[in-house]
């Protein structure tokens, strides 16, 4: 028997774990970052909790946004198989490159328009991400570890809301906040990713201090941490997220709930 479809709920989105979210927004849903496998190992990372949601559950989909393609807690093997059976499927460049079709890849400010189901278009901008610490080592193409772009989604009537992928830099996220002002709920990528033999073992996502750090930057917008659980080499989870809001006075703000709970895009 296939699964029952999760109920839509326009203007909200739902952690199912890890770095995946659920987004329903201007009548399409979108999911990003789809990791939907068994805890286990992927090679040097190791999967702890499975997702509260199926893919099944996720089969009316109508966008999915990948922030890379090179890590497992980013796609893993089912993720990759539910993002390749989307109706649309958008990465970074390189990544659209070795996925192959459907996959279309964005560069850093690049702009597709999108038609919404009763009226109006929605705006998917891809924008920066730096997966490492600033001065890490960087490819020819000038990205630290790997190529990775977060997304900005917005439209008339609606709420303006950044997907900030896996990024570790307070720098991009102000280049973000300058260069679009009026951001309504930020999706941060959190957790203070680490990894053994990596730049010296310093965070190649947002710790706790520059999530609020972020959220500040970005005056404030309903934020959401998301991949902060689920894998072996994160090493902040809820209570330090929660505390580095407090501290930094931006206790209202922050919107961290149970996996499966609905969120408002919107205060």
């Amino acid at each position: 028997m296939m699964p029952s479809l999760l109920p839509r709920h326009d203007g909200e989105v739902l952690v199912v774990g890890g770095p995946t979210l659920v987004m329903d927004l201007g009548g399409l849903r979108i999911v990003s970052d789809p990791t939907f496998d068994d805890p286990g190992p992927h090679g040097y990372l190791t999967k702890t909790s499975g997702p509260v949601v199926t893919e099944g559950q996720l089969a009316d989909v109508d966008m999915v946004l990948v922030s890379h393609d090179n890590h497992a807690d980013n796609l893993d093997d089912r993720g990759r198989a539910f993002a390749m059976a989307a109706p649309l499927l958008l990465t970074t460049t390189g990544g659209a490159e070795r996925l192959g079709s459907p996959a279309q890849g964005l560069a850093a400010w690049e702009t597709r328009r999108f038609p919404r189901p009763y009226d109006g278009e929605l705006t998917v901008t891809a924008v920066p991400a730096v997966h490492g610490p600033e001065d890490g080592e960087r490819d020819a193409e000038g990205n630290v570890n790997c190529q990775v772009v977060g997304f900005v989604l917005a439209g008339a009537g609606l709420p303006t809301v950044y997907v900030s992928g896996d990024n570790a830099s307070v720098r991009t996220v102000a280049e973000v906040a300058r260069r679009v002002p009026g951001i309504d709920a930020a999706v941060l990528h959190a957790g203070a990713a680490r990894v053994p033999g990596k730049f010296r073992g310093r965070p190649v996502s947002l710790d706790s201090v520059r999530t609020a750090a972020a959220a500040a930057i970005l005056s404030d917008p309903v934020t959401i941490p998301v991949h902060y659980d689920g894998w072996a080499h994160f090493t902040e989870g809820r209570d330090a997220i929660v505390s580095a809001f407090d501290d930094a006075g931006l206790a209202a703000v922050v919107r961290i709930a149970d996996h499966g709970t609905w969120i408002p895009l919107t205060p």
